[in-house]
């Protein structure tokens, strides 16, 4: 991956993330940021890798997002 598809991605990752930082109790952005990186890497949608992302730090960080 060269630095101008890198950027794009991190720009991208870092918007998706705003809307299960709004509502996620304290974690590492980072750990959300490369489960989500990874997931668009393997050729999922944004839609697929934010739920990947999300169900990751569920499931392996223990950072679950309140019911509302």
């Amino acid at each position: 991956m060269d630095v101008e598809a890198l950027t794009r991605l991190l720009q991208e990752t870092a918007q998706r993330h705003g809307a299960f930082e709004a509502v996620a109790p304290p974690h590492d952005w980072w750990d959300w940021y490369a489960a989500y990186m990874v997931s668009r890497q393997h050729g999922s949608s944004p839609e697929e890798s934010v739920n990947d992302a999300n169900r990751y730090l569920a499931e392996v960080k223990q950072v679950v997002i309140p019911a509302m």
